[in-house]
């Protein structure tokens, strides 16, 4: 039987991280979305609270750093609620709190996901501290990240990296990004590796941060390098080109980061359920769940709608979650997962704001800037088109040659 409740082992984790969001990142939230690109450093001490946690294990998962496969444990095959899905459970809390402030905290974002999906028992260490950012997307290369032009060369005991990374998010902010980049061309996706990019290295510039419609308090970098010289001991992973694994072992990356990226849709998706849900209380919209759905006002019956439409994305996200903490491959749910929460998080925002009226369309309310928050999530990590065709791949069994 599936228990739908909190586990037990969280519940206080996740009340504190509901708290944080609550009394730190809401009541900023509208704040540092009018002052783009102004640094909140009220997040210094939340990132230092939540190091602290991870450190002492009372916060097993807190924030991107939780996020690492272990080979299966020698328990008898016993269930866990691990560390996957206690960042997926937080991350839903904070997202309740804003989006964008929790892309902004140190040492929480995308690229300390990918370490320590990836990283070695020597580089986690040798990396830990270390606030990093993720650079994939190209100027050319958008979704299809098997097609990066971005190269690395090695020269003796560096990798010289030469191209440009653009969207990256906390570029501007953050110690080091994860830059994704091929071995050779000729060699299609196996070559593709990841490496850890110091901002201070000779031949690394941040060219610009970008203007954006929503997550506007998370700056938003180009980047651009120029014979870039990488410690051969920053790539993470295996230096070999497998032609057989191929593009595997950098994707392992996306199926950590990919139920992150669904849990933040669905904390930012209940905010706005929530504050409707009470606009339309104040209005004299009832919502009775005992009954039928076409016996209710078309304004109930719409956010019952939107409410069922959220909990499958919920659920989609934590047996996403659940599977990776148990060893078991998860690409396809971690895809599934994504394509649901992202989708619903935009229709269930922008449902809101037409529920709420002019209430929802200004800056009274929160709704409007959630509406734009959410649109970024059925967009990052691998847009919703990408996501439907990897789902169609494994659920057909077809190749990437096979279905385009």
């Amino acid at each position: 039987m599936i228990n739908l409740e909190t586990p037990r082992k969280f519940r206080a984790f996740v009340h504190q991280a509901h708290q944080v969001a609550a009394e730190m990142l809401r009541p900023n939230s509208r704040q540092y979305d009018l002052a783009e690109h102004a640094y909140p450093k009220e997040l210094d001490m939340l990132a230092a609270m939540v190091d602290g946690l991870g450190a002492s294990g009372t916060g097993s998962g807190a924030g991107a750093g939780g996020v690492r496969r272990t080979e299966a444990s020698e328990d008898g095959g016993q269930v866990k609620n691990g560390s996957n899905l206690s960042s997926v459970l937080s991350i839903m809390e904070m997202c309740w709190g804003d989006v964008g402030l929790l892309l902004s905290m140190p040492r929480q974002g995308l690229g300390n996901s990918a370490i320590a999906s990836v990283a070695s028992d020597e580089q986690l260490q040798r990396f830990d501290g270390v606030w990093a950012g993720m650079a994939i997307t190209e100027p050319g290369c958008g979704s299809d990240s098997a097609n990066i032009q971005t190269t690395a060369r090695l020269d003796g005991d560096h990798y010289v990296i030469n191209g440009e990374k653009i969207f990256v998010t906390a570029g501007g902010r953050c110690d080091a990004v994860v830059v994704w980049a091929t071995l050779d061309k000729a060699l299609g996706r196996a070559a593709i590796k990841s490496f850890v990019v110091f901002k201070d290295t000779p031949g690394m510039t941040v060219e610009r941060l970008e203007h954006k419609l929503g997550i506007r308090s998370s700056d938003t970098a180009t980047i651009h390098f120029e014979n870039c010289r990488v410690p051969a001991e920053n790539l993470l992973g295996s230096p070999e080109i497998d032609a057989d694994k191929g593009f595997a072992g950098v994707m392992q990356t996306f199926d950590n980061t990919r139920p992150l990226v669904a849990a933040m849709a669905v904390g930012c998706a209940r905010a706005s359920l929530e504050v409707t849900r009470d606009l339309l209380s104040d209005a004299g919209v009832e919502i009775d769940y005992d009954r039928p759905i076409h016996l209710q006002p078309a304004a109930a019956a719409s956010y019952l709608q939107m409410e069922a439409d959220w909990e499958a994305a919920y659920l989609l996200t934590l047996q996403a979650a659940w599977m990776a903490d148990n060893s078991q491959p998860n690409s396809l749910q971690a895809s599934i997962a994504k394509a649901k929460a992202g989708r619903s998080a935009n229709d269930i925002t922008l449902r809101c704001v037409e529920l709420a009226g002019s209430l929802g369309y200004s800056e009274h309310e929160l709704l409007e800037k959630w509406a734009r928050d959410s649109k970024i999530l059925d967009i990052f990590e691998g847009t919703q088109q990408i996501q439907q065709l990897i789902i169609a791949r494994k659920l057909l069994g077809k190749t990437s040659t096979e279905l385009k």
